[in-house]
């Protein structure tokens, strides 16, 4: 999707088009965790419509599942009308004279033939964008856990209805900010300032999250309303900012295949981060009365290492931006 949206939109739209992309797995924010959040556990949410010994009642994750999975195959049956867009456009080179942003990538210099292994402005950018997945994914593996532990754990207890409604909260905010705020954000920075702002951003926010569990009432779900949509918020324009260097390090017909590299890449770290996570912890758990660190404090301080190593990557020499991209 980040390659057909580079391909149906002229040049100076490239960031307003991978923004849309990302606005719908923000709208993905909002319904997977309300699906979730509302429709597990049916006959203990909803005894009068759903029995204790019906399939809902016997499989009570059962729902939400088939819910997901019918979503799922109307997305695919849809997706037979998707026209293709490669034959479109064969020539962008005249994408480049059209356009007047001084951050737009010319793509005349591109070599065409170029391995997309030695292509280093690509696999540097796929790197950055691999160890920001890993972090956004622990991150969000992290939150649903902590959010639901036991406040003598460092948790704010909450219920698997109250995180659904965070996290569907923290995604109407993201959507929000995809359409009226990161467009201007990325003309005025660009992909790369913008992606060290936000990475420099999050890590005294996360640092915040800990501290959290000494309040209560309004003054917890506010916060946590507020942390979780500029999370969000800092997350998506990393993520975007890294899509569009990789689409700017290649020429049209190598754009699929540079986008499939680094969806494999990025699904291996995706993997492994809610493992990692939640094996962190679990760990960090067992250690409450710890000098250095205890419980939760360990576990955020982790997830800010990862951000700050993403930070870095973000320069050089580890980052090659492309000579043709100003």
């Amino acid at each position: 999707m980040a390659a057909y949206s580079i391909e149906i939109c002229r040049s100076e739209h490239h960031a307003l088009g991978l923004s849309i992309v990302s606005t719908a797995w923000g709208l993905g924010l909002i319904v997977g965790p309300s699906i979730g959040g509302y429709l597990a556990q049916p006959a203990r949410q909803y005894p009068n419509i759903f029995s204790e010994k019906s399939i809902f009642g016997r499989f009570p994750y059962l729902l939400p599942c088939l819910s997901i999975s019918i979503f799922s195959a109307v997305v695919l049956v849809s997706c037979i009308w998707l026209p293709e867009t490669l034959h479109k456009h064969k020539i962008i080179d005249n994408e480049v004279e059209m356009s007047g942003d001084s951050r737009t990538p010319q793509t005349e210099d591109i070599h065409p033939e170029k391995s997309l292994y030695k292509n280093w402005p690509l696999m540097s950018s796929i790197i950055a964008y691999c160890v920001f997945t890993l972090h956004d994914t622990s991150y969000t593996e992290i939150l649903s856990l902590w959010t639901v532990s036991d406040r003598k754990y460092g948790g704010l207890s909450f219920s698997s209805k109250e995180i659904g409604q965070v996290l569907a909260i923290s995604g109407a905010g993201l959507i929000v900010y995809q359409i009226f705020i990161y467009r201007p954000v990325h003309k005025y920075l660009g992909s790369v300032n913008s992606c060290r702002a936000a990475s420099a951003l999050s890590i005294p926010l996360i640092a915040v999250f800990p501290f959290m569990k000494h309040l209560s009432g309004l003054e917890l779900g506010l916060a946590l309303y507020f942390a979780t949509i500029l999370k969000a918020a800092l997350g998506i324009t990393i993520l975007t900012g890294t899509s569009l260097l990789q689409n700017y390090a290649v020429p049209q017909h190598q754009r699929g295949a540079a986008n499939g590299i680094a969806a494999t890449a990025m699904s291996f770290f995706k993997a492994i981060g809610p493992a990692g996570a939640g094996a962190l912890f679990s760990w960090t758990q067992k250690r409450q009365d710890a000098f250095f660190f205890p419980g939760d404090h360990m576990l955020f301080f982790i997830l800010n290492v990862l951000q700050c190593i993403g930070l870095v990557l973000t320069f050089k020499p580890f980052l090659a931006v492309p000579k043709h991209y100003k």
